[in-house]
């Protein structure tokens, strides 16, 4: 019997980006073994893309419901123990909550439902059936990232007194200005999509990075959305401002008409006796900021950097690595759960995140509708 932890996925079929993402990550550190699934709406279409993964088709099921059927009626040691949740927003809340019930692990796409009621309805599921779930916010599996967190957790910047964060995208920038492509995109849908969706989609990257490598939690937020034409009921762009304790403020900005910006988030957090400041377009560079003294960039693989840091890190230093290899070590982290092993926390993000998330999607959006007025989180 393999080792290896079996595993399905619903969604991410034919030529989805967010399909070849997990598909790399989960067989980076030979955790994983893709057994089946439901790849696509259409049966026909989830045989066809199982065959040129090379699968058998006997596990590709038509529907959610005949997979969870079909898989507890095999023995414990057969049936599929972790399944992956890729398909688009809508559809996250009723496919976490159906593969938790019945017991199966979960890893899910972001934003984790479309609800904040949704989440703590998740939440509470996941207690009561005593099930792991991992939110892949990707950009938490870094090395750096993880450096970063450990740093400002062992002071090595003070308390903190500031922090930022900007999150740059100009993707829907050429869909916004024609009528109808804006009303065709599932993006600009919020029955697909959910109430927002440039917060929705890249804000909480940066609201759930933010309190990832900080260690604190967001108090208070006051948002200005902008929709940019009468007919688009989404946020595209936004500007939020942060509260963390008394004295203690930040801004996030997030825009997906970012006229040519390609992926552009970074983070920084300022301290008092120094700053740290991360750029995910350079992943593989953690800069330090002191008082009187030159910039110092930290890399990957070395040995001053923290074990959670080097646990991440596959390449020798001078060797980049990229998303693909991010998003591997969350999946690494799930396997160690599923098994049962010993793991660190912030090996990947899990249930919490993905309250806190939709919590402050949900507050983003009142705090705008209502006159761009404070709200507690």
């Amino acid at each position: 019997m393999s080792h290896k932890i079996r595993w399905g996925v619903l969604g991410g079929g034919g030529d989805s980006l967010i399909g070849v993402l997990h598909r790399v990550a989960a067989s980076m550190h030979d955790d994983y073994q893709l057994l089946g699934g439901v790849f696509s709406s259409s049966l026909q279409k989830s045989k066809d893309f199982a065959a040129k993964l090379d699968l058998p088709t006997d596990r590709i099921y038509k529907t959610i419901e005949a997979l969870i059927e079909a898989e507890k009626q095999r023995p414990n040691d057969d049936r599929m123990q972790v399944i992956s949740v890729l398909t688009p927003n809508f559809l996250h809340f009723e496919m976490a909550k159906q593969l938790m019930e019945h017991g199966f692990h979960v890893i899910c796409e972001k934003p984790m439902t479309m609800t904040y009621v949704e989440a703590k309805e998740l939440e509470t599921i996941q207690q009561k059936n005593n099930t792991l779930f991992a939110l892949t916010h990707t950009y938490t599996g870094y090395p750096m990232v993880r450096q970063m967190k450990q740093m400002i957790a062992e002071d090595v910047i003070g308390e903190i007194q500031k922090i930022d964060a900007q999150y740059y995208q100009g993707w829907i920038n050429p869909i916004i200005h024609d009528k109808e492509q804006r009303t065709s995109t599932w993006r600009l849908d919020p029955k697909q999509s959910g109430i927002s969706c440039c917060m929705g989609d890249i804000g909480v990257h940066a609201y759930q990075m933010l309190e990832f490598v900080s260690g604190v939690e967001i108090t208070a937020i006051l948002a200005d959305l902008n929709h940019l034409y009468d007919d688009n009921e989404m946020d595209i762009d936004g500007t939020v401002l942060l509260r963390f304790g008394d004295y203690k403020k930040g801004v996030l900005c997030a825009s997906q008409i970012a006229t040519g910006e390609e992926n552009n988030f970074t983070i920084a957090i300022y301290g008092k006796k120094a700053g740290l400041k991360w750029e995910q377009e350079n992943p593989n560079y953690l800069y330090l900021l002191e008082d009187g003294q030159p910039m110092r960039t930290l890399k990957p693989g070395h040995g001053y950097n923290s074990e959670l840091s080097l646990d991440g890190t596959k390449l020798p230093p001078g060797h980049p690595e990229g998303i693909f290899d991010a998003m591997g070590n969350i999946y690494k982290g799930m396997a160690k759960a599923i098994r049962g092993e010993a793991y660190k926390e912030g090996e990947f993000p899990g249930m919490r995140d993905g309250v806190r998330g939709m919590h402050f999607i949900e507050t983003a959006v009142a705090s705008h509708k209502e006159g761009n007025v404070w709200k507690e989180l």
